[in-house]
């Protein structure tokens, strides 16, 4: 039992590393692709198997397109295993514009999670191609169209090769995905009347197109299928969208739903099985009808038009597939959040390296940093911390005693030549006990009367030394009067007060000044002895290689670096406060005066 226990201990030791393998070392680099499925709206709530998923590579979230071969033949996405191929195509790949769009076959994407991914691997100068447009999608998608640049007629990407057979539309470069389809309004695309696109009820169908009507004037055909009996038709018209199939020209069934928006690009979906036909827009559902149907529905297909060739779409279509399999509604919900604007399927992780970590530079230069060289550093990161805790914390301080004084300043400036007196207001036990701590009373002080205020704490402090000298009663107020001697000694008062208060708000800024000076040299200090400890290993081994000091240097200027990100935020922060307390000095001293100068003006004698 013991020796089965260590072999399972064992093994969960080595799984993370495992889970971390990679795939292949002749490919440089690899991005992480995860899915998730728990966004709202339509819903995914069920597995699905060999299902198509855009991948839209851009500088948001890829940033390394040099390091992908010009083509991106060096490209390869391998499932969450980290070991399986997966069959993908590149519909476009732009360094130059730095945007890839590539189709991806994941073989299960998992339902109402985000712990779904894949791995994109890329940097690999000698790779060949390896992408399989036909084996990108599943054998019941019978026609996939992207509508590439450059096609004289649009090409099917499954490896039925339904290309269209005749199209008097235009192809456009930039669509919604990336080229796409026009139709003005007097223009289809007819497809070839292969067996393989043949539409049977008993099988199902699925019709799905990303698509911007630009008018609905009249009743237009958006996708038709027939043969001498039966006519599939989805159409637009005024009252709104709708599918219906007819036979003999005898309506059988219909299916109605609310009008596209115009201009605006929308997902629709038409699907036919088990015995009805449903619309889903933007991967929602928005109709269904039943319908009992044997036989098959078509020998001809038509994209734009009717049969007829009328009632013409004018739209831009993209992306436009045909299957023979009604697809589940999952499956729809998935390609929306796929391949919509939004995008909100496909999420990008942080690119990896394949490099050991012994290449890794960061892991280089921490393992040659000698003990000396670990004990500046650790002095420094203690230094930054006390540095940073200090600014924030300062920073609130005066910040709060800022708003307190301009609360004071406008309520005295608002007493004209009433009695002075008036703001005055005596300290209760709490008030007492937070004197000693300023940033205590900041941020948790009642500030009712201007208890963070510097200048009304001169106030508070000349006020008792004025009552101190004429009385505190109301009529010792009205015949009091202060002498010239009086007056000099509230002065005084008033003077050390603005020192104390001075004194408040410099406060341990010493110890910023200690970080601006003291962190560059004791980081010099850590670069010195590391270049000594260096040096003196190379004397000791008798061998100069720059392979074996390089590193030993790098990881000694660690100790410079250190020591500047601990004195740059300071400096900036101690300029940066400094400037402000001045300032709030300033102030007190021009109030000592002011208030002087009215004490005196209202215990004036007579």
């Amino acid at each position: 039992m013991k020796h089965n226990a260590g072999i399972m201990v064992l093994l969960f030791i080595l799984l993370p590393g495992v889970a971390h393998a990679w795939w292949n070392e002749d490919w440089s680099f690899r991005k992480k692709i995860s899915f998730d499925t728990t966004q709202s709206g339509a819903s995914v709530d069920k597995d699905l198997l060999d299902i198509p998923v855009l991948v839209r590579l851009h500088t948001g979230n890829f940033g390394y397109f040099l390091d992908v071969k010009a083509d991106g033949s060096d490209i390869r996405f391998i499932a969450s295993d980290d070991k399986t191929p997966l069959k993908f195509h590149i519909e476009k790949f732009d360094p130059l514009n730095e945007m890839a769009l590539i189709w991806v076959k994941v073989p299960r994407l998992l339902a109402n999670t985000t712990a779904d991914n894949i791995w994109m691997y890329y940097g690999n100068q000698s790779a060949v191609a390896g992408a399989d447009v036909g084996g990108t999608f599943d054998v019941k998608q019978t026609a996939v169209y992207h509508f590439a640049n450059g096609q004289v007629l649009p090409q099917d990407s499954t490896a039925y090769a339904n290309h269209a057979a005749q199209t008097t539309a235009e192809l456009v470069p930039a669509s919604l995905i990336s080229a796409g389809l026009k139709l003005s309004g007097t223009a289809n695309m007819i497809l070839p009347a292969n067996p393989n696109l043949a539409i049977n009820p008993q099988n199902g169908f699925t019709f799905s197109s990303w698509i911007r009507i630009e008018s609905v004037n009249s009743d237009s055909i958006i996708f038709t299928a027939g043969n001498e009996s039966h006519e599939l038709l989805i159409g637009h018209d005024q009252s709104g969208l709708y599918a219906r199939i007819n036979s003999d020209a005898t309506l059988v069934a219909e299916v109605r739903a609310p009008a596209l928006v115009i201009n605006t690009w929308q997902q629709l979906t038409f699907t036919l099985g088990d015995n009805q036909m449903k619309l889903f827009v933007d991967g929602a559902q928005v109709g269904t009808a039943d319908i009992a149907l044997t036989e098959p529905l078509f020998n001809r297909e038509i994209i734009g038009s009717s049969l007829e060739g009328d009632r013409f779409l004018t739209a831009e279509l993209d992306e436009v597939r045909l299957a023979n399999i009604a697809r589940i509604p999952a499956w729809i919900a998935a390609r929306n959040q796929a391949e919509g604007q939004l995008g909100r399927l496909v999420s990008y992780g942080e690119d990896e390296s394949g490099k050991s970590e012994s290449s890794s530079y960061i892991g280089i230069i921490m393992r040659n940093v000698t003990v000396d060289g670990w004990v500046v550093v650790i002095i420094l990161a203690i230094m930054a911390v006390i540095s940073w805790v200090l600014m924030v914390m300062k920073g609130m301080f005066i910040m709060r005693a800022y708003r307190d004084n301009v609360v004071f300043m406008n309520d005295y400036r608002k007493l004209g030549a009433s009695d002075p007196s008036k703001l005055d207001a005596e300290e209760n036990a709490e008030e007492v006990a937070l004197l000693d701590s300023p940033l205590s009373a900041a941020l948790f002080g009642k500030h009712d009367h201007y208890q963070s205020s510097p200048l009304y704490h001169i106030y508070h402090r000349g006020i008792q030394e004025v009552q101190t000298r004429v009385g505190r009663s109301v009529s010792a107020q009205a015949s009091g009067r202060l002498s010239l001697q009086s007056l000099n000694a509230v002065r005084a008062a008033l003077d050390a007060s603005l020192v104390r208060e001075s004194q408040k708000l410099n406060k341990l800024m010493v110890l910023l000044t200690i970080a601006i000076s003291g962190g560059p040299f004791l980081g010099l200090l850590g670069t010195v002895v590391g270049v000594m400890i260096t040096f003196a290993a190379i004397a000791a081994a008798g061998d100069v290689n720059i392979n074996a000091i390089a590193p030993g240097i790098a990881a000694a200027l660690l100790a410079t670096v250190a020591g500047l990100v601990v004195a740059i935020p300071a400096l900036f922060g101690y300029n940066y406060l400094g400037s402000r307390v001045k300032d709030m000095v300033a102030e007190m001293r021009v109030f000592v005066d002011e208030f002087v100068t009215r004490v005196g003006e209202y215990y004036s004698e007579k």
